[in-house]
């Protein structure tokens, strides 16, 4: 090494490249240094929603519960804040699902609008419909963490009848209510459906493997579309997971995190994922019905828009295959 004499007083910047102009480790031949690459960032970031609390008995834990476990398997996740879509209309004072509600805002938690007694617009009137909004806003709005958004039930926004979904949009701006897109769905509620009644049949059931099929749909899900989503906007918007308030998620939830985590996901606070932009694109097309996303792809004449899972006969055909064991 260069001997520098303690007399010699250098500017230190100059000093630090002569230093490293002829300092060379030991162990290395070549005569220029390798300098590890950056690492990137990653863009992939996603929020958690639950739809219809209070949800009726599922197919392992007291209704009760649930919420308990669920509350602690979004603390072990690291999930502080997702938010709830309430049914108010499926209160009564003979339980106590007023109190299971208030849990989840006491732990951090958000809640907003689901209509009060989860009706589908399809099927209703668009008057008949906002007056359900209305009856779900009167119980939440002095609710402790409420944010003045609303999740169609069923993701149905009318279907094909345009006039009824214009006709609800603009019930919806009136009332200060933001359409709380969702984009990441693998039918969970499919699912909880199949364990249902596989417990009601006196069927065998594979803990492992149910909680590995649940977790596997919705990695799978986020990353496709994460895909659509670039294949559509040009870019990463924060994506919503769509999850119902059932047994599987209070069971399951701290493992799919971990997994999407594991993928490259940054899990978000719901109040991030609807400061996207993409939370007030109102996509114009012939069906209203499904996420976000596709909608979106649609208008836009982007293929590939379905994930394979949602599809019934698909997801009824793996849970036979890998939860059932008689």
């Amino acid at each position: 090494m260069l001997a520098l004499s303690p007399r010699l007083l250098l500017p230190p910047v100059l000093l630090a490249i002569i230093l490293f102009a002829f300092w060379r480790p030991d162990n290395v031949a070549s005569e220029t240094m390798a300098l590890p690459a950056p690492v990137a960032m990653s863009d992939k970031r996603i929020a958690f929603s639950f739809d219809d609390a209070p949800r009726g008995k599922g197919a392992f834990l007291e209704p009760d519960e649930r919420p308990r476990l669920l509350i602690e398997a979004l603390k072990t996740a690291g999930i502080e804040q997702a938010v709830f879509f309430v049914n108010p209309g499926r209160i009564t004072a003979y339980d106590n699902d007023a109190a299971d509600i208030a849990a989840y805002a006491k732990a951090g938690h958000l809640l907003a609008n689901h209509t009060a007694h989860h009706l589908k617009l399809s099927a209703v009137s668009a008057r008949k419909f906002l007056a359900d909004i209305d009856a779900a806003a009167l119980w939440l709005k002095d609710k402790p963490n409420y944010r003045p958004w609303f999740r169609f039930p069923f993701l149905d926004e009318g279907q094909k009848d345009k006039a009824k979904r214009d006709a609800v949009r603009t019930g919806l701006k009136k009332r200060g209510l933001m359409n709380a897109y969702v984009t990441v769905d693998a039918s969970d509620w499919y699912m909880e459906e199949q364990a249902i009644a596989a417990a009601g049949s006196g069927r065998t059931m594979d803990w492992n493997a149910l909680r590995d099929l649940y977790v596997e749909s919705y990695v799978q899900s986020a990353d496709f579309s994460d895909d659509l989503a670039r294949r559509t906007l040009g870019r990463a918007p924060v994506q919503m997971i769509l999850l119902h308030e059932t047994d599987l998620a209070a069971m399951f939830v701290d493992d799919l995190a971990a997994a999407l985590k594991a993928d490259g996901w940054a899990i978000v606070t719901a109040d991030e994922a609807y400061r996207d932009s993409i939370a007030n694109m109102e996509p114009d097309v012939d069906f209203a019905d499904g996420t976000r996303t596709q909608m979106l792809a649609a208008e836009r004449h982007v293929g590939k828009r379905w994930y394979q899972r949602n599809d019934q006969k698909v997801a009824k055909k793996l849970f036979a295959e890998r939860v059932l064991r008689d």
